[in-house]
């Protein structure tokens, strides 16, 4: 007779929810807790760099923008360099949960300068993306690159297979500073995710 054995049983499966919003940024649902959101201001003193937004919303497989997403991003400065403790006037830190209405996200950052890979060679200036939405259940990873800069000897995009999908990994200017990435989580325009 075979014994049932009902340790370590999985647990169910749990989507972000509205929750993750209230958690992580709830003076975007109004709840004033703290000054500023964890995340909101990334320049927070005198930095040198050249000073950027990025906009863009997260799309689900329709095409449709997701109004629940909730965006982080970590960058270098405009040196290479990776923020040294809390208090230093640009964290490299970003959180953004996507408009309610709109479903686009916004970071106020400086364009980040190359930052060396394990073997020595220089990565393109470049913005790590965490996403987290209703029916994701794990975080999602990318990349984004800006298309005005030189991207031919990054040895992450030197790795990707299918070359045609590397300008979803693209920042478009749109002028006076602005970037628009979009990041689509199905279909024909399907971003690059990465295991990390």
């Amino acid at each position: 007779m075979v014994q049932k054995i009902d340790v370590n049983r999985e647990s169910p499966s749990q989507t972000a929810g509205p929750y993750v919003h209230i958690g992580c940024t709830p003076g975007v649902d109004g709840l004033e807790i703290y000054p500023h959101d964890l995340g909101s201001q990334m320049i927070r003193g005198d930095v040198s760099g050249e000073r950027i937004t990025i906009k863009g919303a997260v799309h689900d497989g329709t095409g449709m923008a997701l109004r629940d997403a909730l965006v982080e991003i970590w960058q270098a400065d405009s040196e290479g360099r990776f923020a040294k403790g809390p208090d230093a006037p640009f964290t490299g830190f970003g959180r953004s949960a996507g408009d309610m209405t709109t479903g686009e996200f916004t970071f106020q950052t400086i364009k980040p300068g190359r930052v060396a890979f394990p073997d020595g060679r220089m990565q393109a200036p470049h913005i790590l993306f965490w996403i987290v939405a209703r029916g994701i259940n794990l975080g999602l990873q990318t990349r984004m690159y800006f298309a005005d800069e030189d991207n031919s000897d990054d040895p992450v995009l030197s790795r990707i297979e299918h070359a045609s999908r590397i300008p979803t990994l693209l920042a478009q200017p749109q002028g006076d500073g602005v970037y628009r990435f979009d990041i689509h989580l199905q279909g024909p325009q399907e971003t690059i995710f990465f295991d990390c």
